[in-house]
């Protein structure tokens, strides 16, 4: 069996294999929070010309009400998922007044817990499962760190593609266990070797002075009277401003195969806390949490990439990721870009296709305890000092090297996915997806060209964080003005709206159990 990067390579650009990277899809959900003109949290509720946040399924909320989450289909063209964000964008500016949606992951001005309002997802008994979820994370975690935006990246390869791969290494698994073997192959790779596109793609070493309002102590400098930041910072959102609460960092989950990743994140869904015991699940007729566990579902669990599969509605994605395997997996660390209309573009996207090509095509050993404190490690010197000159990241407990050399070598690989992402889609000398990789070879000789450097450089011409991206919210705007989609696309957008209602509407007659009984039921899963 092939087991090295360049032998891999080869193997792809075979004719059985190659034409199937041109059907690689990527699905981008993106959130912005709605503010006031002046930069304030809105506390408007979902606006209804946007349809259900609970069934639509392009625009719905994240954690709280005046969080928007813009979500694409499954694309294969890169322009195609930026052009989908586009019109969403546009559509929705059309049913939000004077508001504006927030360009940056860091929060805009906020006054404090009150401020923030929890998402509301109707009367069933599905949108009150995803309400009270909600209102766990605030008894636990408080909500400020619940606005915190970012951009979430779902990347998958083709179905067809894993038999054929299969078979070319000279393997002789059940096709759905090597896929879920692939994948999590390359999500250990992805924690190796993530600090990368937080150094290349940060864009959040700044934020509101508002959003560490009820702290005490902070390791931020003042910029300004409103403005906090880290002067060699890339990603504070990556960082652990938000993580009060410490009963996460013991939650023991493996990425070494799909069995061990089951049980240990399993153990925390069904294991109580006693903090979260004191709290409380239902007091005085009213539901603070879904359950007293460490994790209450899935999802509470804050990693960076995630393995996936689409789940039925009222079913646990645990249990049903067990049954069938990895159907695809989400990237969860890719900070806002603000500089950017849609937060992301056609660029980005190419690279990270690269990059993730070149995570499962690079070797990947399992990753165990030690392996695992050092992908932590280096992921916090980056966040943290990224950009500080000749900083140095562990290859392993003894070892370090440049962020730069290190960087520039595994562009080199990156490129050699690229090329093969090229050729797949018929260019024959250098094509989009290595000029994508190619790009980020500047970022390394010269940090200033990071978008957190970009940020920085900003603010530093007299602006507080507010005042930046007010700016730039309003030249967004004002480019989706200019650029609107064809009506064809906003009256689908409009009757996606109001079908989404009449769903929601008809969940809310159907449902005849209590949720009490619903939320036993699902809890047992």
């Amino acid at each position: 069996m092939a087991d090295t990067f360049q032998q891999r390579l080869s193997l792809l650009r075979g004719a059985s294999l190659l034409p199937q990277l041109a059907h690689i899809v990527r699905g981008i959900e993106k959130e912005g929070l709605r503010t006031t003109p002046s930069g304030e949290l809105a506390q408007t509720p979902h606006p209804k010309g946007l349809g259900s946040a609970l069934t639509h399924d392009s625009i719905t909320t994240d954690y709280s009400e005046a969080l928007l989450e813009f979500i694409t289909p499954a694309l294969e063209a890169p322009q195609a998922a930026v052009d989908c964000l586009k019109n969403i964008h546009s559509f929705v500016y059309k049913h939000i007044d004077d508001e504006l949606i927030w360009p940056a992951s860091m929060p805009c001005i906020l006054h404090g817990e009150d401020s923030i309002p929890i998402a509301e997802y109707g009367s069933s008994n599905t949108g009150t499962l995803k309400h009270v979820y909600r209102i766990g994370l605030a008894h636990r975690y408080g909500k400020t760190m619940q606005a915190i935006a970012g951009v979430h990246y779902n990347f998958s390869l083709p179905a067809s593609f894993w038999p054929l791969y299969q078979s070319a290494l000279g393997g002789t698994q059940d096709d759905q266990h090597f896929q879920t073997e692939q994948y999590f192959a390359l999500i250990r790779n992805f924690h190796r070797y993530s600090w990368l596109v937080l150094y290349l793609f940060g864009a959040s070493p700044a934020l509101c002075a508002s959003f560490m309002e009820d702290r005490d102590t902070h390791q931020l400098d003042a910029l300004d009277d409103h403005t906090l930041f880290m002067p060699e910072s890339t990603s504070l959102r990556m960082g652990d401003l938000g993580y009060q609460n410490n009963a996460q960092q013991g939650i023991d989950v493996c990425y070494n195969s799909l069995e061990r990743y089951v049980e240990g994140l399993g153990k925390a869904i069904h294991s109580p806390h006693p903090a979260y015991q004191a709290i409380g699940i239902k007091v005085d007729g009213e539901y603070r949490q879904l359950n007293a566990n460490v994790l209450q579902i899935e999802n509470e669990y804050y990693s960076d990439i995630r393995p996936k599969r689409v789940t039925p509605s009222c079913q646990k994605p645990l249990h049903i990721l067990a049954e069938q395997g990895v159907e695809y997996i989400e990237v969860r660390n890719l900070d806002i870009n603000p500089f950017l209309p849609v937060g992301i573009d056609e660029q980005q996207i190419r690279f990270m296709d690269s990059f993730l090509l070149f995570c499962l095509l690079e070797e990947s050993p399992s990753c165990e305890e030690a392996q695992s404190r050092l992908n932590v490690r280096n992921k916090s010197l980056v966040v943290n000092t990224g950009r500080q000159p000749d900083i140095r990241l562990f290859v392993n407990e003894t070892q370090s090297r440049t962020l730069q050399d290190w960087g520039q070598e595994l562009l080199d690989k990156i490129a050699a996915a690229a090329d093969l992402l090229d050729q797949a889609h018929g260019k024959t000398e250098k094509g989009l997806y290595r000029a994508a990789a190619e790009a980020q070879r500047e970022k390394l000789l010269d940090p200033c060209l990071t978008p957190s450097a970009q940020v920085l450089a900003a603010l530093k011409e007299g602006r507080s964080f507010t005042e930046l991206c007010l700016e730039l919210a309003c030249q967004h705007r004002d480019y989706f003005a200019s650029h609107p989609p064809s009506d064809e696309v906003l009256v689908s957008l409009a009757e996606q709206s109001r079908q989404s209602l009449l769903q929601q509407q008809q969940l809310e007659v159907s449902d005849k159990e209590s949720f009490d009984d619903f939320l036993a039921r699902y809890n047992a899963q």
